[in-house]
């Protein structure tokens, strides 16, 4: 199953680019034997949108637009806390239903729009705290890595 994070905003920090780099790398090396990836990793511009509704719903769109036909998973404050061996285990079902793509929308400064919030099949929360956007893409690209590790049985994660 491909996998895709897609992000609105860009990421601006060599450290955490370089740090998603490394775990999509691992991901795709690691994920394949148990039929994950490739990961890819799209950025969409933050809205211009006069108010925060219209961003809201601008973004919403592209999100859904760029994830194309794919089981998605939304993250949002709301959404549910999982343990690595949670979410592994989500992405497992997944495969095994036969999902041929999984897309992990991450939204604006402004949150997501409503058409983004009724589409999910998962809307999954990293915590209560607020996080950057960039340092959600890390967490999440380390997550992805980790339920990898989970489902090939390789020591990375020792829980």
């Amino acid at each position: 199953m491909r996998v895709a994070i897609v992000a609105v905003g860009r990421l601006k920090d060599d450290a955490e680019e370089a740090i998603v780099g490394r775990y999509t790398k691992r991901f795709d090396q690691t994920g394949r034997p148990v039929g994950l990836g490739p990961l890819s990793v799209s950025e969409l511009p933050e809205s211009r949108a006069a108010t925060a509704a219209e961003r809201k719903a601008d973004e919403a769109s592209r999100l859904l637009k760029a994830a194309g036909p794919s089981a998605l998973l939304v993250l949002e404050v709301a959404g549910r806390s999982m343990t690595s061996e949670e979410f592994a285990s989500h992405l497992r079902k997944l495969t095994d239903d036969g999902a041929k793509a999984c897309a992990i929308l991450i939204g604006g400064p402004d949150g997501h729009g409503p058409a983004v919030l009724k589409a999910p099949s998962l809307k999954l929360s990293l915590g209560a705290l607020t996080l950057p956007h960039g340092l959600a893409r890390v967490v999440i690209a380390e997550q992805l890595y980790r339920a990898a590790t989970i489902l090939t049985g390789h020591p990375y994660h020792r829980a």
